[in-house]
């Protein structure tokens, strides 16, 4: 295909590729690009993606060959493909699935690879040969029985990442089926995102917030029909959990149990903390049995981008359950990526927000980054500070402030959320807008009964920590004010907008405010975040504070 001379991309030989953000096909170029490539950089002008390994390998998990993603190269880039580019492409999305991990007639886990090379080369290494029980003719080794994660784990760094049809454990039986009282259902992309989360036994479906993954749970649940054990963030996720269950499936409450810090039950559905199962006492995981509580044919992971580091190293023994990971996003802040890719599965099904959104399931978006100017004195301090205080000190600047009151007036009526870092800024926002505030310390019927009186609007102003990121249903929030985040998380940025993606009674469209202290770390961090949101189609306008006043 001869390159497109208008284009909108750049593809360099060091796997680059340049988005030009004002072309008229930037926004289609975005969205067939995000199949396989991650963006890294994401300035006004030019947004700079890269094309990885292991986006490769999960575009290829998630039904995409080398030749669609060279052709989308080709459909839009304004010069040449450069040849080195395209033969990378092809030969690492052809590395998957040249090793297969299968049980033999008898039962036990093999390797199988699909010439003796590739199998010569990876049991040159330690790891991976300790692995190994016996080599059974020149393609195939019997491997550890308890092996099986690991394995994954190993080959994926090595470059061979194995395609896993070892099968699952159909686990207990118990029957679930949805609940659809009120003419609910589920939405087209939410069949197709269980569909081929079933034809591949496990991995990830990357949803926006808003756009129901606790619903695809549940439809995977009920297409199981089998014992479930899901895993979740924090207390407060584990009760919408639960809600979410006993409204739109035919489970009973005597059927679901919570595993959490207050409580212990553990029922057909168990909804358990990520915090509670990595738990220790002299040195052991206190709640390890858990896992093992009964046979379970279904792991959940919600929220999988923030899986505890303890939890992969026990998901490694998991590997014969079906696991399902649901996320808004596959970004890891402590780059461990490819252990979601090895140990819960690959990327299965993935739905743009922006198309999402086209759709009319989840609400427009405005973003804003709104720029503070710091005071002399404030200036100073700033530049006199060692490095470790600077953030806290533009985060936390008093000048914020009186935008923060600004912005509520000017969206007076509707639902607003105050997101802030530091509980001190927390406790002088709360106190600035006489608003009740929500921190990790507030208890948790306290938390529940905030939250339900925001849902019902005799709240309408509401000051959180992050603690309210996580897995919260507040669909009638219509504008956010982040004041305080950490360290330009993109991980927090999909959280933070996801609160006012949910559709809304009201109509009203989100807008989702930044505020930004010139000049300083802050921004800098701010630049991050835009990156994450950039990724997702979304574009930020630049305010300044003074024009808020006007």
């Amino acid at each position: 295909m001869n390159p497109a001379p208008n284009g909108p991309l750049i593809v360099q030989s060091d796997r680059t590729v340049l988005l030009e953000v004002a072309h008229p096909d930037a926004e289609d170029a975005r969205h067939d690009l995000a199949v396989f490539a991650e963006l890294e950089r994401a300035p006004e002008h030019i947004h700079t993606y890269r094309i990885t390994r292991l986006g490769l390998w999960n575009a290829r998990a998630a039904g995409h060959d080398a030749a669609g993603m060279i052709a989308t190269l080709e459909k839009y880039s304004k010069f040449a493909i450069p040849q080195s580019v395209t033969v990378d492409i092809t030969e690492t999305v052809g590395r998957y699935g040249r090793l297969v991990i299968e049980r033999d007639d008898d039962g036990a886990l093999t390797l199988t690879a699909t010439d003796a090379a590739v199998l010569a080369e990876i049991t040159r290494a330690r790891k991976v040969a300790g692995l190994l029980f016996e080599k059974r003719g020149p393609h195939t080794y019997v491997v550890q029985a308890w092996a099986r994660g690991q394995l994954k784990q190993e080959l994926l760094k090595l470059g061979w990442p194995a395609e896993d049809l070892a099968g699952y454990t159909p686990g207990t039986p118990h029957e679930i089926a949805l609940n659809n009282e009120g003419g609910w259902h589920l939405r087209p992309y939410q069949d197709q995102a269980i569909e081929n989360f079933y034809a591949h036994g496990s991995g990830v479906v990357v949803l926006p917030c808003g756009a129901g993954k606790t619903l695809v749970g549940l439809g995977a649940m009920a297409a199981g029909k089998t014992t479930t054990l899901i895993l979740v963030t924090n207390t407060v996720s584990a009760r919408q959990w639960k809600a979410e269950l006993l409204k739109r499936t035919t489970l009973t409450e005597d059927e679901i149990g919570e595993y959490s810090g207050q409580v212990k039950q553990v029922r057909p559905v168990t909804i358990a903390t990520y915090q509670i199962l990595t738990a220790r006492r002299k040195g052991e995981y206190a709640h390890l049995a858990l896992l093992d509580a009964l046979d379970w044919g279904l792991v959940i992971y919600d929220e999988v981008h923030l899986l505890p580091a303890p939890v992969f190293k026990l998901t490694a023994d998991l590997q014969a359950r079906r696991r399902l990971g649901l996320t808004a996003t596959l970004v890891r802040e402590d780059g461990r990526e490819g252990d979601v890719f090895s140990l819960i599965g690959p990327k299965r099904f993935d739905a743009p927000w922006k198309e999402i959104e086209a759709q009319g399931f989840i609400s427009p978006a405005s973003c804003y980054e709104v720029r503070i100017d710091l005071p002399e004195s404030d200036r100073l301090e700033y530049a006199a500070s060692a490095d470790d205080e600077r953030y806290r000190l533009a985060a936390t600047a008093p000048a914020k402030l009186g935008v923060v009151r600004d912005l509520v007036k000017k969206h007076a009526g509707e639902r607003i959320l105050v997101i802030g870092q530091y509980l001190d800024q927390i406790d002088q926002l709360a106190d600035a807008l006489n608003a009740p505030k929500l921190t990790g310390s507030t208890p948790i019927d306290e938390r529940e009964r905030l939250y339900q009186e925001f849902r019902e609007g005799s709240i309408t102003v509401l000051v959180v920590s992050k603690v309210a990121n996580f897995s919260v249903d507040l669909p009638e929030a219509t504008v956010a004010i982040q004041v305080s985040g950490s360290f330009g998380s993109r991980q927090e940025e999909a959280q933070r907008l996801g609160r006012l993606l949910r559709p809304k009674e009201s109509g009203l469209p989100a807008n989702f405010y930044t505020l930004v202290a010139r000049d300083t770390v802050d921004q800098d961090f701010a630049q991050n975040r835009q990156r994450f949101l950039a990724e997702q189609g979304y574009s930020y306008t630049i305010l300044d504070a003074h024009d808020l006043a006007a």
